[in-house]
């Protein structure tokens, strides 16, 4: 630039600012606005910036204005590091001051009815400043087309795509209702489950068949496989809790959709002496976007997550 005197850095970093605002909003009055400036203050810097460059950088007619080549090449070259300059205030900005902002999960329906949701609020209340919008969806979701911060994954390993926390381990528990058992009597082995009314979450697969190994195998042990079948299927873990405990039938379900109702007695605990294996994934997830900046208030409810789901669901 020509008579560009080094102590007005600052003034003409203002200036090549407003010439940017000048080129995305294509007129002096919105740009003007976007500065919280006067159209006229807003004319006369880019007059002066014209002069401190010593060429014309915006053509103006009376219905319209735009840059001119040398203009559009400003703005080009300097566009990179008004971003950065942009994203390191904000990083400071949220360092410094109260976490703040909406934070946008996405949850399967189950999981976040039961264990999500009641780990929320004191989260919130600690954060006033922080709103969370929660999407109850059984569905993976592309977070990045859906505009999600945060997913909640009940999975069997985390997506390399994503930056991912293990928030917790899960198991897949056998259960029936006290009175079921004392209709049917308690299985002893996974083959006598073929004679009993069985609730499933329906899979891909007509016929469904449920896998189990011991929990302390033995050099000569196999996995044992039954078919299944039963009066009630559902593909949501609540839906099958709630048939079992009114005792249709006996149930494969997560334990984090259980745990209740057994310390309650509703439901009771079949073949804990096996696993069963290709039912419910077994592990529970934190997944986020790539991102070269966290927001403070999406870190820290991580974090709070982490913490909160740390151990697992306890003893079932």
């Amino acid at each position: 630039m020509k008579n560009l005197d080094k102590k007005q850095d600052g003034v003409w970093w203002a200036h090549l600012h407003g010439l940017a605002m000048l080129a995305q909003h294509g007129s002096f009055t919105a740009a003007a606005e976007r500065l919280g400036i006067s159209k006229a203050a807003m004319s006369q810097r880019m007059a002066e910036l014209e002069g401190a460059v010593g060429a014309p950088l915006i053509q103006r007619t009376t219905r319209s204005v735009r840059l001119t080549e040398l203009g559009l090449q400003l703005v080009a070259d300097t566009r990179d590091a008004f971003e950065h300059i942009a994203q390191t205030f904000v990083q400071a900005k949220d360092a410094a001051g109260e976490p703040r902002g909406l934070i946008r999960v996405t949850a399967p329906v189950a999981l976040a009815r039961q264990q999500l949701v009641p780990r929320l609020p004191a989260f919130l209340q600690q954060h006033p400043g922080v709103r969370i919008q929660l999407d109850l969806s059984d569905r993976i979701t592309s977070m990045a087309a859906e505009g999600f911060d945060l997913a909640i994954r009940h999975v069997s390993s985390a997506p390399d795509t994503h930056v991912a926390r293990l928030l917790c381990n899960t198991r897949t528990i056998l259960v029936a209702s006290p009175s079921f058992v004392q209709t049917h009597g308690q299985p002893r082995q996974p083959s006598e489950l073929s004679r009993l009314p069985c609730l499933n979450y329906p899979r891909p697969q007509s016929n469904p068949v449920w896998t189990f190994e011991r929990m302390a195998k033995r050099p000569s042990s196999h996995p044992a496989s039954v078919q299944v079948s039963g009066p009630f299927s559902a593909n949501n873990s609540e839906a099958l809790r709630d048939a079992a405990i009114a005792g249709l039938g006996v149930a494969l379900l997560p334990d984090f959709s259980v745990q209740a109702a057994i310390q309650a007695g509703q439901l009771l605990r079949l073949l804990p002496q096996w696993h069963a294996v290709g039912v419910f994934a077994p592990s529970i997830y934190a997944v986020r976007p790539y991102a070269p900046h966290v927001p403070r208030a999406l870190g820290l409810l991580i974090e709070h997550l982490r913490r909160s789901f740390k151990g697992g669901f306890g003893p079932t």
